[in-house]
């Protein structure tokens, strides 16, 4: 009886469209057939054909690449994208910064202060405008 194994994690199963190829295989294939070939053609009477050949093996590798290679479940680019992330737009040393929950509430209890002496800071000042004017009515009188 013929046995076959079954992944357990069909996330990872990717469907496939022709030739046993999933879609990004076969246009990063075509892409590298449509560049490597012509390169070939063009290098061959000049270089000499074992040149010609390395040369169309070195232009086609990084779309071969791009079309096969996958580390824990992410293409080649977004890898590249990481590593040029990491090493060249991100700063190199990142300080661990803590949101202290107590001082929020200590700059909180400052600002509620604050509002507490402009709003009654201003009904003094408007209590001792009315307690300057009847003092001024009363010295008329």
């Amino acid at each position: 009886m013929a046995y076959v194994p079954v992944p357990k994690d069909l996330t990872k199963v990717k469907t496939k469209v022709m030739f046993n190829l999933t879609k990004r295989q076969l246009i990063c294939f075509g892409a590298a057939i449509a560049v490597a070939v012509p390169a070939f053609f063009l290098l061959k009477d000049s270089a000499g054909s074992s040149a010609a050949t390395m040369l169309m093996i070195i232009v086609a590798l990084p779309f071969f690449l791009l079309a096969m290679y996958e580390k824990n479940g992410q293409p080649l680019e977004k890898i590249i994208g990481n590593i040029i992330q990491v090493s060249v737009l991100r700063p190199k040393q990142r300080p661990y910064k803590t949101n202290n929950f107590y001082a929020v509430l200590e700059r909180q209890e400052q600002l509620d202060k604050e509002v507490y002496q402009i709003v009654h800071g201003k009904e003094k000042a408007a209590d001792s405008q009315k307690r300057g004017c009847r003092k001024a009515r009363k010295t008329e009188a």
